[in-house]
């Protein structure tokens, strides 16, 4: 039994093993041009199965480098497009670096806690004053949207204390939007009484 586990492993396994072992045969071909004219036709093939990239430019440079990737970069063919060497496609991976330190409130998220730590940092009282404000306010409607209750203002000042470390505290005379002011899915509070569905407005009666 001859299993696919036992074969030689495939570069590009989109493409099958038929069409790996169409450019082997063409790479063992001695004459140069029926080499040539036969990877034509291999590349041809390889564009009908996505006929609607066929066409594309890039997409042609593409089966090309392909050509060259399945052969192991042993073909030896005239190519319409630079030859790729082994080394291109060998780049080191460059690993994004995450932040380490923890969110110390998850429903405010890290951005939040950097921008604290911003304000914290400001010299100028004027805007802290002010950042302070704005961002206290979308952190109410952080809040409420995680919690989907009504929030005191003292809580929020207290995780803002809590993420400052105890640089910031909020001057007593503050007071922030009202928890349906900051987000449209909270239920403002109803100023009129009703009646069976009824505004509540006495209707008089025709004699």
């Amino acid at each position: 039994m001859d299993y696919n586990t036992q074969r030689k492993k495939l570069a590009l396994p989109e493409y099958g093993r038929s069409i790996h072992k169409m450019v082997d045969w063409v790479t063992t071909i001695a004459d140069r041009d029926e080499r040539n004219k036969q990877i034509r036709a291999v590349i041809a093939v390889m564009g009908n199965m996505n006929p609607h990239l066929r066409d594309v430019n890039d997409f042609k440079h593409k089966l090309w480098d392909h050509v060259h990737i399945m052969s192991d970069f042993k073909i030896d063919i005239d190519s319409p497009f630079p030859i790729p060497t082994k080394e291109s496609f060998n780049t080191p991976i460059h690993i994004i670096p995450y932040a380490s330190s923890p969110i110390r409130i998850r429903h405010y998220g890290r951005n939040i806690q950097q921008m604290i730590e911003i304000i914290a940092q400001s010299k100028d009282s004027e805007i802290k004053e002010k950042s302070l404000i704005m961002l206290a306010n979308h952190m109410k409607k952080s809040y409420v949207t995680w919690n989907k209750e009504t929030v005191s203002d003292d809580i929020i000042f207290r995780d803002i204390e809590y993420l400052s470390g105890g640089r910031i505290r909020m001057p007593e005379n503050i007071k922030l939007s009202p928890a349906y002011n900051l987000n449209t899915s909270t239920t403002m509070p109803s100023t009129t009484k009703s009646n069976g569905g009824s505004s509540g407005k006495k209707v008089k009666k025709k004699k």
